[in-house]
């Protein structure tokens, strides 16, 4: 373990000092030791570097706002340690880090296993929601609902310490942090990428995960050129943590064979065949070919960029992709314009100005809407200022201030509006 500066990330090392470093990547609200009972084994082999998510494991609360953020502290740490080429081996978020790595940094990634990951993980609004539940509520919701998400109803059962590990781990994360992460994860979208991913790729599910299963694992292995898809029997979304001698033994495969330019020189112990994994995982080699870049759209005559794609960009993260594809699925030869003049000039120039932050945006155009008599526009402007950072309280004093100068039916009809919302967002789900 390692003292953290800011753009780094906390650390762990285990193997052999000079054999080639193999990179662990956690899962959202879990810590290093996720992939203990995986180190044994492949620790006689490589050198692992394990890390931790800002805010998770005691690691200190930096947050990162993007996983692209996560990658670069991640190579800045790497650089430290003096490692340039690595594999990289991740769960769920830490999947999407490398993702991004082997996207961004190719020629540092020897090769790649993505574990419960997904090109686009559920909607932006899911994880925006998830993060005025926290935000509101603490972790707690997040803690009690762990075991559903990450274990099979038999393995909870069976396990009742591991479960209780699994909520700790939960309840001890940041706050704040978790909430970045899940932005990171709302804006994570790499759908029209998949085909720059040119390393070799093991895209491992669990049978049964509900949150990233097979069926995300089967677009990754469909999109990415050279990869193949194992799917773990009696696995939910924490696979090595529920089956991880299968997960090892398929970690040890891929990382053995695919890495020849590394490993050409170093013993590796015959790996096992995949056979002896109960029900023996899929396997499926889909090459794709590389997609033709885009020409990209000319600039408009003013000679800066057209602010349109920006604006439906921050449309859809302040309102939500349900609001927005409402309003556009419903747009004719007779509003059409309209739709895109508000998406061009209130998002893609106004709301994209740096001269306020989106939280006090948010203040303001609640504060207008219920000047204005607009009330029918309060609870989607409600949902935005939670997602925002505002709090309930926050939203209240607003509220309140509005009823001293809009007045009180105005007001009264904007409070209605807003604690249905309210109420629908901060319910955790069950």
């Amino acid at each position: 373990m390692s003292e953290t500066p800011k753009n780094t990330l906390q650390y762990r090392v285990d193997g052999p000092e000079h054999a080639p470093v193999l990179v662990l990547g956690p899962s959202l609200g879990t810590t290093w030791h996720m992939w203990d009972r995986q180190i044994p084994e492949l620790a006689g082999v490589w050198r692992i570097v394990r890390f931790d998510l800002p805010g998770h494991g005691g690691a200190p609360a930096l947050p990162a706002v993007s996983v692209g953020e996560l990658g670069d502290r991640l190579i800045a740490t790497l650089d430290e340690l003096g490692v340039q080429r690595f594999g990289y081996a991740g769960s769920a978020i830490g999947a999407a880090v490398g993702a991004d790595l082997a996207l961004r940094h190719p020629q540092r990634l020897a090769s790649l296993a993505l574990i419960a990951a997904s090109a686009r993980f559920g909607t932006a609004d899911e994880f925006r929601q998830r993060g005025v539940v926290v935000r509101s509520n603490g972790m707690d919701p997040m803690a009690r609902s762990a075991p559903e998400r990450w274990f099979t109803p038999a393995y909870a059962a069976a396990q009742p310490a591991i479960v209780e590990w699994a909520v700790q781990m939960v309840r001890t994360t940041d706050p704040g942090c978790y909430i970045a992460a899940c932005e990171a994860l709302a804006a994570f979208d790499i759908r029209a990428d998949l085909a720059r991913i040119g390393v070799p790729t093991l895209v491992l599910a669990g049978a049964e995960d509900r949150v990233t299963g097979p069926g995300d694992a089967r677009t990754l292995v469909a999109g990415v050129p050279d990869a193949r898809l194992a799917v773990v029997p009696g696995a939910a979304h924490l696979a090595p943590v529920e089956q991880p001698a299968a997960v090892t033994d398929l970690l040890v495969h891929h990382f053995s064979t695919t890495w020849h330019e590394t490993l050409a020189a170093i013993p590796v112990p015959a790996a096992p065949p995949l056979a002896a994994v109960p029900q023996p995982p899929q396997t499926l080699h889909v090459p794709v070919p590389m997609a033709t870049e885009p020409v990209p759209s000319p600039e408009p005559a003013a000679g800066r960029p057209d602010p349109y794609e920006h604006g439906m960009k921050l449309r859809r993260e302040v309102l939500g992709d349900a609001r927005v594809d409402a309003e556009t699925a419903g747009a004719d030869g007779f509003t059409a314009d309209f739709q895109e003049l508000a998406t061009r000039y209130a998002w893609g120039e106004v709301w994209a100005r740096d001269g306020l932050d989106r939280r006090t945006r948010a203040v303001v155009a609640l504060a207008a809407l219920v000047a204005g008599g607009h009330l029918d526009e309060v609870a989607a402007h409600t949902r935005a200022a939670l997602r925002a950072g505002l709090t309930p309280d926050e939203i209240k004093e607003v509220l309140l201030q509005t009823s001293v100068y809009c007045g009180l039916p105005a007001a009264g009809a904007a409070f209605g509006a807003a604690a249905a919302v309210i109420r629908e967002e901060t319910t955790p789900q069950p």
